[in-house]
């Protein structure tokens, strides 16, 4: 597609969108056609019939592209995109030693800096929402909103709520403040947060539960992610981290668990018949975890999950992709299942299944008359999927984000060939260099391991 094609695109009014093939849920259909109006999808039918109902438009034909919902990102933390470098071979629960400290450093510029930052790495993977846990920056959640909403994403914001050290009594009138003040928002989506488990007190976990279940919400909580997390919970309620959820009455289709890599049986049970959703972060698991969500078993079972970064990197394709090698590594090898999930698994779960687990469900995910038009023209004439036999599979296996031609969020077109059409990204990027070198030296952070180059010369020199 030409520049030309970028200016029909790039309108206000309504679009009558023809590519060579629609990604339905049942797979890939050719002589289909989309109107977008509104922000959302007007109609999806086939091209003689939607030419016909709407004689006023004339068709952008999209020849060579692929029309696919956006991925949806069930977990990450928008304003810890400058320390996404300082995670590399360092061991589990670094959120004390980076996370924390980084965070903490920012003040209203920077963290409004990183989140957009974060926003715009995740537009160039095709992301058109991320679901961000929440900041411990000392600043008003907003300036996360505002950075999601200036960069053109749609976002599931959380507001953390810990209370189990502070005591603070403000937290139940803070949180039903935070879910009321985004009503309305087209792209924010307002969420509460609990860091992990035993971060706030078991009334506080009942009634964040309860405030967002009435408020068709969710509630993000950090979940056997890790071995210390697991044996704290033992420890100190002698149950582990999702059985004692349930205890307090905190599970349920409101509850996003992030991670929930190492599950006893009676959890995975737990989660299945509660409608628990969980957020399946492969990456993480790969570069600073303990393990592998049972993400096969889950979809088994008729868990709902999505797929997160964690803000590891904002690639929905390399996403599904490492969804599925991970499962086939930790579970499909030693069964001898050759599918592990036969690939239209992830792209399921990162798109549709995602939205669902962020609560998003009858809003976006999915390309359906009504629903937002968040979605991907893609590219399917390079050589990586041009031959395909099996295009979904080709998705998970050799699709990557340069083969994005553009990124659509509630009906607008927001990047064309990897950069934003309404403002400056490269722009944004040299700031964020600034702006993040200063805020890690204000950071008393603490690496376990050196640097890649640090480590050769010390592996050298021995």
């Amino acid at each position: 597609m030409n520049e030309l094609t970028c200016e029909l695109l790039d309108r206000s009014g309504p679009l009558l969108l023809v590519p060579d093939a629609v990604l339905l849920p049942e797979g890939p259909t050719a002589g289909l056609a989309i109107v977008v109006t509104d922000g959302k999808f007007g109609a999806v039918g086939p091209v003689e019939e939607l030419q016909h109902t709407h004689p006023h438009l004339d068709a952008v034909r999209l020849p060579g592209h692929l029309l696919m919902p956006g991925f949806v990102d069930a977990h990450h933390h928008l304003t810890q995109s400058f320390g996404s470098a300082l995670a590399f071979g360092e061991p589990s629960e670094i959120f004390r030693r980076v996370w924390v400290p980084l965070e903490g450093a920012l003040d209203e510029e920077s963290a409004y800096v990183a989140a957009k930052l974060a926003a715009y790495e995740s537009l160039r993977g095709g992301f058109t929402t991320v679901t961000d846990a929440g900041t411990r920056a000392d600043v008003d959640v907003d300036v996360v909103a505002r950075a999601a909403r200036d960069a053109g994403i749609r976002c599931v914001l959380g507001l953390i709520c810990d209370d189990a050290e502070s005591n603070d009594p403000s937290v139940p009138a803070s949180a039903a403040k935070h879910l009321a003040r985004y009503d309305g928002d087209e792209l924010v989506h307002p969420s509460l947060a609990v860091s992990v488990p035993e971060a706030a007190t078991a009334q506080t976990l009942r009634h964040t539960a309860r405030l967002a279940a009435e408020a068709g919400a969710t509630v993000q909580i950090h979940v056997n992610e890790h071995l210390a997390g697991v044996e704290r919970s033992l420890v100190r309620h002698g149950l582990r981290p999702l059985e004692y959820l349930h205890h307090v009455g905190a599970l349920g289709p409101q509850l996003l668990a992030a991670h929930a890599t190492l599950l006893a049986p009676r959890e995975l049970a737990l989660l299945a018949d509660t409608g628990t959703a969980v957020s399946y972060n492969p990456v993480a698991s790969a570069w600073k975890g303990n393990a592998v969500a049972p993400a096969l078993a889950m979809a088994e079972r008729g868990i709902r999950f999505g797929l997160g970064t964690d803000g590891t990197r904002g690639d929905g394709f390399r996403l599904a992709e490492a969804a599925e090698f991970a499962q086939r590594l930790a579970y499909g090898l030693v069964a001898g299942d050759s599918s592990c999930g036969a690939g239209w698994t992830w792209l399921e779960h990162a798109t549709r299944g995602g939205a669902d687990a962020v609560g998003l469900g009858t809003r976006t995910g999915t390309l359906a008359e009504g629903m937002a038009a968040d979605f991907l023209l893609v590219d399917v004439t390079n050589p990586e999927l041009a031959l395909s036999c099996d295009l979904p599979w080709e998705l998970v296996r050799r699709g990557n984000r340069d083969q994005i031609t553009a990124v659509f969020v509630a009906g607008r077109m927001r990047l064309w060939r990897g950069r934003p059409t309404a403002w400056d990204g490269p722009a944004l990027v040299r700031q964020a260099t600034e702006v993040a070198r200063a805020a890690r030296e204000r950071a008393p952070i603490v690496r376990v391991h050196p640097t890649s180059t640090a480590a050769r010369a010390r592996s050298t020199a021995q």
